[in-house]
């Protein structure tokens, strides 16, 4: 019988920040896939004894296929992500390699949710995602470019918080600069901006600041920048975007 096929998300990286059914996934494993990166992140003691493998950013595909390959073998497999791994995880891909391989019926899949880094980025910034907001990656290796910024122009003009996930690699350094400019379009500069870099990892590095006042060379690959909307504001040095609680029952 083939064994099971689990995607779990590691959460941001640390440790206490991993779901508890998502380690208990990890302990019942027989055979382990994911990228080298977040396979680092993974206690070592709970891949002891495990069919491990791993593999570098860009082979999302060879890790599925991998994946697929233990579980049709018999074995308790599960592919890890960061975060969520239905947030811009592998997840999806998982779901559809079962779908256009025909073996929806005969792999059991289960995905087992995590904490996605805009929440760990969020709790760190204060709480800029008490309203609507948009979730957009600003990678166009398999998003066009244009399809891109026509997501970031309709949610500026829809008033929404946005948060950016991939800001910027060697390769395009100037995707940020030109979505905080779009931002400063239609929002004033002191709208508040957030940079996080690493959430809950050693080497974290929160920034706070605004439209007017942000720099997007402080964002890398690792980081997450958060965009207030028109209500969003400073608090002691937080970002908070308003309910509007007061405004109806205060």
């Amino acid at each position: 019988m083939p064994g099971r096929l689990t995607v779990i998300g590691l959460g941001p990286g640390n440790a206490s920040l991993l779901a508890p059914m998502a380690l208990s996934c990890l302990v019942r494993a027989e055979a382990v896939v994911g990228y080298d990166r977040y396979m680092e992140l993974v206690d070592p003691d709970l891949l002891k004894g495990k069919s491990l493998f791993s593999s570098p950013m860009k082979k999302e595909m060879e890790r599925t296929a991998k994946a697929v390959e233990f579980a049709l073998a018999g074995l308790d497999t599960v592919v890890v992500s960061s975060g969520d791994s239905g947030i811009y995880g592998m997840a999806g891909l998982v779901l559809e390699f079962l779908e256009r391989e025909g073996l929806m019926g005969t792999v059991e899949l289960e995905i087992v949710p995590g904490i996605p880094a805009l929440c760990a980025a969020a709790a760190l910034l204060g709480a800029p995602l008490m309203h609507d907001f948009a979730s957009i990656s600003l990678s166009d290796l398999l998003t066009p470019l244009p399809s891109i910024m026509k997501r970031i122009r309709c949610a500026v003009e829809g008033d929404f918080v946005i948060v950016l996930y991939n800001p910027k690699s060697r390769k395009r350094d100037s995707y940020l600069g030109q979505a905080l400019a779009m931002a400063a379009e239609h929002r004033g500069p002191d709208t508040p901006v957030g940079f996080v870099r690493n959430a809950y990892r050693p080497d974290q590095d929160v920034r706070v600041a605004t439209l007017g006042t942000c720099d997007p060379e402080w964002a890398d690959m690792l980081t997450t920048v958060v965009i207030g909307n028109s209500a969003s504001r400073l608090a002691g040095g937080k970002i908070l975007t308003p309910r509007g609680y007061f405004e109806k029952y205060g």
